[in-house]
């Protein structure tokens, strides 16, 4: 037949990072909530951390463990511990089970997320799989690490973003400072706190949009 009608269209897909003490399963789980109309546009895969629990988790009693953490860090969240073999992680996964088109996080997650661009631009971080191209970050904010982030931020972050900030999350203020470092950011507010909210009517078509934004810059073939 041939025709464009007929061409199946190559969906983009993330790697998806979890929040801190949770796991790939809980964070499929939540977003599994959201609605058929974008979960039936993208393909997400969902990454376990490398690291157990090393402590309790504010999920205990509403999902079950075991339960993960990227990297760990001190009180004022300015020094990391395995935050390079968070990434070598990270960047071993992808090369197996690749090419990634973008990156979905949470919490933790999301904060890795937003940073790994930067830091792959400026050849920190990813430096053998493809270029990070698009971002969904939920409850995310800045690395404080200051060594880190002054590499992370040094320039606006280029590849389109849907960045979702809750009314009561604690992190508000800190998702509302990343949004500075990115270029033409898409903004998902929602009533919720530090969770990840289903779509409703107001943030239902800013998702949709942002799919349709990156779905007619999506390369045809997987690089």
């Amino acid at each position: 037949m041939g025709s464009e009608g007929d061409v199946a269209v190559r969906k983009p897909r993330f790697l998806c990072l979890h929040g801190f003490r949770t796991s790939a399963d809980i964070l499929q789980k939540q977003v599994g909530k959201w609605p058929e109309s974008v979960l039936g546009k993208i393909d997400l895969v969902f990454l376990d951390a490398p690291f157990p629990s090393l402590g309790k988790s504010d999920v205990e009693g509403i999902f079950d463990p075991p339960y993960y953490e990227w990297f760990q860090f001190n009180k004022e969240f300015t020094e990391y511990t395995n935050f390079d073999e968070c990434l070598a992680f990270i960047e071993d996964y992808m090369i197996k089970h690749g090419p990634f088109d973008g990156l979905l996080g949470f919490s933790q997650g999301a904060i890795l997320s937003a940073a790994l661009p930067g830091l792959q631009a400026v050849g920190l971080a990813l430096t053998k799989v493809p270029k990070i191209k698009y971002l969904i970050i939920i409850g995310g904010a800045k690395l404080k690490c200051p060594s880190i982030a002054e590499k992370a931020y040094s320039s606006t972050i280029q590849c389109p973003s849907v960045h979702f900030l809750g009314e009561t999350d604690f992190l508000k203020q800190y998702g509302v400072e990343l949004l500075e470092s990115f270029l033409d950011p898409s903004v998902i507010h929602h009533p919720k706190g530090h969770t990840i909210p289903r779509l409703d009517d107001k943030s239902l078509p800013v998702m949709l949009g942002f799919l349709e934004r990156i779905q007619k810059v999506l390369p045809e073939k997987e690089e």
